[in-house]
């Protein structure tokens, strides 16, 4: 009886898996393919596995941290060259980025408050000593910025979550009386610069645009040539407890969600262990956030930092919130090395942890920029403003392998590799919908069976290419 119970339970896995079709999306260097649909396929029972063969082993049962979103950065420099697009670019340029059937499907977003290097000036929400901030207003805002927020915001169903950053206080409030080249905020100044944060949210939210959250500061221990303010561990955590977080609560603002550091890997273990042992400071404090650029001398990204903040402090919230890949140069359009880069922190940081990851600037023009101190950079979609002429990169298909499949909500589910040349990570979406992304940044191409319970299919892996595959979980 327990042979002939076995055989039943196997035919009835059999049949089941037989009937679940996995579609295949795929982005290959020197192919056409970009998020195309390449294979419709049907899973079967699995053989016993081998060594000789590859694997991807998917089990939606294991389940991990929940999915915030996944977006980019709404800057000046990004608004000011959307302004600049013919209404049909400009249409082209949100559906692109916020169409969930069109495009990609982004869900997060990143502003600056008052001007970063992604800016065409300086500027700041107030009069020069203005302490008292009577003079606050986002004037400046509402030409360019807000409008494009807003027109993002309602592409996305109102999906889009808004979180804003400060590069520097107001040069008043600094003791390099700059608001570039780093320097510190005069201590006699935390009360007002805790208020501002506040002013923004409040000013930002009557113009129509909810704020979701806020960093305190962009790039802490940076010194740099643009604006930009530093913050030891000490002084973050008790700008937060002493000034930023009671003026929060006084103004009724608990529900906008604080982020700490927004700096690298590098130092993230210090700034958690500064600021979560601090129970005073981080009841202030949703989670943290982090960036990508401490591997920029040569060295390697420090994803397991990342995990470790995530182990010793599961209640709080990691988002990753700014990385671009290399210097602008107009002849490297077409480099596969920036889309890879993309997907390797992409992947890494979100089986780190990471709740969500937002890209830098959505869009800017023929240069890399505007920029104000000519530090320019790459996008996934550039504009030429002299010709209206929209320019994708590669880039722009990598993060929509996770983005356009991958849905706020979703949990990550348990998702390995068997050889190293895949890196893999996968979501079940509040619909059931699976979606593992698999990657093979490398020059050889081969087959590998992705396995689910007692099923599997077979999937051609192209050198250096992204896939997600989509299944319905059982």
């Amino acid at each position: 009886m327990r042979i002939i119970a076995r055989v039943v339970v196997l035919v009835l896995l059999a049949r089941t898996v037989a009937a679940q079709r996995a579609v295949v999306y795929t982005t290959a260097e020197s192919t056409t393919f970009r998020l195309t649909p390449t294979d419709t396929l049907v899973f079967k029972p699995s053989d016993a596995t081998s060594e000789g063969k590859v694997y991807v082993f998917v089990d939606p049962r294991k389940t991990f941290q929940p999915l915030v979103g996944i977006g980019g950065a709404l800057t000046d420099a990004a608004a000011e060259t959307f302004a600049k697009l013919p209404a049909a670019r400009q249409d082209e340029v949100i559906a692109a980025y916020y169409g969930s059937d069109s495009g990609i499907g982004y869900t997060l977003g990143r502003t600056n408050i008052n001007s970063c290097d992604f800016s065409s000036e300086s500027y700041t929400y107030v009069t020069e000593g203005d302490s008292a901030l009577t003079s606050f207003s986002i004037a400046h805002d509402l030409r360019y910025k807000v409008p494009l927020i807003k027109r993002a915001m309602a592409a996305s169903g109102n999906r889009l979550k808004l979180f804003a950053s400060p590069w520097s206080p107001p040069a008043f409030m600094k003791d390099n009386n700059d608001m570039l080249h780093g320097g510190h905020l005069r201590p006699e100044y935390a009360h007002a610069w805790a208020r501002y944060y506040t002013k923004f949210i409040e000013q930002y939210r009557r113009a129509g645009v909810p704020v979701w959250g806020i960093t305190i500061q962009n790039e802490p221990m940076a010194t740099q040539t643009w604006e930009s303010c530093v913050f030891q561990a000490s002084d973050e955590r008790d700008f937060l407890k002493n000034h930023l977080g009671p003026a929060m609560w006084r103004q009724r603002l608990r529900d906008v969600n604080i982020m700490v550091w927004d700096h690298n890997r590098d130092l993230i273990l210090q700034r958690a262990l500064a600021i979560f042992d601090d129970s005073a400071a981080a009841k202030y404090a949703w989670g943290m956030a982090f960036h990508w650029y401490e591997d920029w001398s040569g060295g390697t990204q420090l994803y397991g930092n990342v995990a470790l903040v995530n182990r010793l402090y599961p209640n709080k919230h990691l988002l990753f919130t700014e990385g671009t890949p290399a210097s602008f140069d107009s002849t490297a359009y077409g480099r596969w090395s920036l889309g890879e880069a993309y997907g390797r922190s992409m992947i890494n940081d979100f089986n780190s942890g990471a709740e969500g990851w937002t890209d830098w600037n959505i869009l800017l023009d023929e240069r890399g920029g505007p920029n104000h101190v000519g530090n320019f950079c790459f996008a996934p979609i550039h504009a030429d403003t002299r010709t209206g002429k929209l320019i994708y990169t590669n880039s722009y298909y990598y993060i929509g392998h996770f983005s356009k499949f991958i849905h706020p909500g979703a949990r990550r589910i348990l998702a390995s590799p068997s050889r190293s040349m895949l890196l893999t990570t996968a979501f079940v979406n509040l619909d059931g919908t699976v979606a593992v992304v698999v990657m093979n940044p490398t020059a050889r191409g081969g087959q590998y069976f992705l396995v689910l319970g007692p099923g599997s299919v077979e999937i051609s892996s192209r050198p250096h290419s992204i896939q997600t595959v989509v299944f319905q979980a059982r």
